[in-house]
C-alpha cells in the first residue's frame, strides 16, 4: 500500500520505491529506502509526515503514493 494511505502511528517497512533514480538517490540519503523503517505521524490530503531515523521528513501527495509500504 502506498505510505499516503497508511494509518497514523504505524511504524512501517518500505518496500518499494516506485521514483526515478535522481529521487531514489535522494530519499536514500535521507534513511528512506527499501528495507528501512519509518513511523507515520500524519497524513492530510495525502501529504504525510514521517519520522525516518531521528529527524521528521514531509513528503508530498506525489511523492508518497511511490512509496510502498507493509
Amino acid at each position: 500500500m502506498p505510505i499516503s494511505i497508511a494509518p497514523a502511528g504505524a511504524e512501517l517497512l518500505i518496500r518499494k520505491v516506485a521514483a526515478d533514480d535522481k529521487v531514489k538517490r535522494h530519499l536514500h540519503e535521507m534513511g528512506i529506502c527499501e528495507g528501512s523503517k519509518v513511523t507515520l505521524i500524519s497524513s492530510s490530503g495525502g501529504n504525510v509526515i514521517v519520522i525516518v531515523k531521528e529527524g521528521r521528513v514531509c513528503l508530498d501527495r506525489s511523492l508518497a503514493t511511490k512509496i510502498l509500504v507493509a
